[in-house]
């Protein structure tokens, strides 16, 4: 092997066993859920950074496709108004003005 190649092998050793020494300790209050080992026995490192993204996507609130959410609160209920300063179509001395939306929950115009 070249000198490269047992530089990065001891690197890796290296990281696995901060590894260990995290998934060991208790400290951080995380569960962490068990991934399964490669061949030789150990676990990948990248293994388990994709298995606590998937856990921290999981623990986010999931947004609703396709309908308005508030920025604030999440909520997804709205009371509609018309927004007099903004006219979008003007005929015959009707106007139409462009609509708010205020979250019903906290009050949040969006």
């Amino acid at each position: 092997m070249s000198e490269f190649e047992v530089k990065v092998i001891a690197m890796l050793s290296a990281i696995n066993d901060k590894l260990d020494k995290i998934l060991n300790s208790k400290s951080t209050g995380r569960v962490i859920s068990q991934v399964a080992p490669s061949e030789n026995g150990s676990v990948r490192p990248s293994a388990l950074v994709e298995k606590q993204e998937e856990e921290d996507k999981a623990l986010e609130k999931p947004q609703i496709e396709g309908r308005r959410s508030c920025p604030k609160c999440g909520g997804t209920t709205f009371n509609t108004m018309e927004d007099t300063s903004q006219v979008l179509f003007q005929q015959g001395g009707m106007k139409i003005f462009a609509k708010k939306y205020i979250c019903k929950s906290c009050g949040t115009e969006v």
